[in-house]
Formats: C-alpha cells, sequence, structure tokens
C-alpha cells in the first residue's frame, strides 16, 4: 500500500456503547478460521458494545465457507450478497439454494451457514450473528429462510410515500430479528428522531445522506457502515440525487430480561 498523498485522515467516528461510523477507508482485513479466500473484515463487535457481530467480505471464485459458520446451539446468522458477478451456494440445515447479487439466506440457532462462491467473479457480502433468545411458547421457533432483495416489493414506510422499506425474514414473533432495507427518495427524511431500546447494525447500499447519530450529524455515503447502540438518538435525511438506501439489523419481538 503506498504512501497517502497528504496527512493521514479519517471519516471513522466511534463512541463505544453509544455508536459507530466505520468509512470503508482505514479497514482491515481480518482471519476468521472456517472463511477461506475472502477478504473479511469485522465492522462490529460485543468489543464496542453491540450484542452482535457484523462483516463485511470479498469472495473470490471457490471462497467460502470451510466449515458451517455460527454453529452453536446459540447462534443465528445472516449472510447477503451485495454486488459482484459472481454465483453463490447458500446451504442450511441440509437445504441449497443459488443466488447472485441480492441473494441472502438466515440459518436458525444451531442450524450454521454455509456459502460458497460458485461462479469465475468476486462477490461481496454482509455477514451476521447473534445470540439468540427464543420465543416463551417453544412452539414458535424460526426457520431458515432463502430469498433474494429483487423479488421483493418495496412498500411504504410508516405512511410516508417517500420512504420505502423491504423486509427480508418474516415478521412474525418467532423470529428475534430482522433485516430490512429501507430507502430514502431524494429530500427524504425519518418522521421524528427515534430514540429506542433495539439497536442496529446499517450498511450504506446506495445514495447519500445526513445521519444523526447520538448528538452528531455525520456524513454518510455507499459503504459506510453505522451502529447504534440501545436509546441512541438517531435519525436520517436522504441528501442526495438519488436513492438512499441502507440494508439495517433490528432485534425485536422480546420483553428485555431483568
Amino acid at each position: 500500500m503506498p504512501y497517502p498523498n497528504g496527512p493521514l485522515k479519517t471519516r471513522a467516528v466511534v463512541k463505544p456503547g453509544i455508536y459507530a461510523l466505520i468509512p470503508p477507508e482505514g479497514r482491515v482485513f481480518n482471519v476468521i478460521p472456517g472463511i477461506s479466500q475472502c477478504q473479511t473484515t469485522i465492522l462490529c463487535s460485543p468489543k464496542i458494545g453491540a450484542s452482535f457481530v457484523q462483516y463485511v467480505g470479498l469472495a473470490q471464485p471457490g471462497g467460502g465457507t470451510d466449515i458451517p459458520f455460527a454453529s452453536g446451539k446459540h447462534e443465528e446468522a445472516f449472510v447477503f450478497f451485495l454486488d459482484g458477478q459472481g454465483k453463490i451456494k447458500l446451504s442450511v440445515a441440509g437445504k441449497s439454494e443459488s443466488f447472485g447479487q441480492g441473494g441472502y439466506a438466515y440459518s436458525p440457532a444451531g442450524a450454521g451457514l454455509s456459502f460458497t462462491n460458485t461462479g469465475d467473479k468476486p462477490l461481496r457480502f454482509l455477514l451476521y450473528k447473534q445470540r439468540f433468545i427464543p420465543h416463551p411458547d417453544p412452539k414458535r421457533a424460526p426457520a431458515a429462510v432463502f430469498g433474494n432483495v429483487n423479488d421483493i416489493k418495496e412498500r411504504i414506510y410508516d405512511s410516508m410515500e417517500n420512504v420505502l422499506v423491504r423486509d427480508l425474514l418474516p415478521v412474525d414473533e418467532a423470529y428475534d430479528m430482522n433485516m430490512h432495507i429501507l430507502t430514502f427518495l431524494p429530500g427524504a427524511c425519518h418522521p421524528f428522531i427515534e430514540t429506542h431500546v433495539q439497536e442496529h447494525g446499517a450498511y450504506i447500499y446506495e445514495g447519500q445522506g445526513m445521519y444523526l447519530l447520538g448528538e452528531d450529524w455525520l456524513d454518510v455515503q455507499p459503504e459506510d457502515f453505522m451502529w447504534m447502540g440501545p436509546f441512541t438518538q438517531q435519525a436520517c435525511y436522504g441528501t442526495g440525487r438519488g436513492r438512499l438506501s441502507y440494508i439495517y439489523s433490528k432485534d425485536c419481538h422480546r420483553d428485555v430480561p431483568v
């Protein structure tokens, strides 16, 4: 890597327990046992105060998991394929499907998740895992999910015609998490500043915006990752000429233990 032209600088902002903005510049690759021929970066973990771990990576042809990812009895996982010309084979609990860009899968606790780039081009992915919290009714257990975001119709978010959402997992109490893609058309914004118990991991998919994290307004752009801790103030304005879209996680459908 060559020396920079000018002084070292970064847009990264890290406030443990509150929020983090991790831009693409400055990321390093991490060795993840069981994942090979992939350039993988850990974006977020409990070390910063999060209750989950999120990764971004580039799978080379033939790259992927050598052993199932997040196969512990308490671990659930999700993978989403951002872009590229590769073809991914996904396997969860003995079931396999193949996808290109926009494909995704969810693995319930204990099932484990496997993927392999079976194409001849690299393909980028987001990977996520967290501790599963069972529903109080043991009959309500989540099932594996396979899908492609390109097959999901956008719906209006919170009665605002210029903010759209796609739910990637069933909105059902059996699931203690969800993944969504939220889209702001030019000039759109949140209807109010949110302050809630849920935390989020959000990856900017396209477009530009101004995001309130805690007490700071930050410029966000494609490939930025944000972690928003519980009760951190948050809101967004779409500021670019096109759509601002990001894929984000949310813990949901569970009471808080005491």
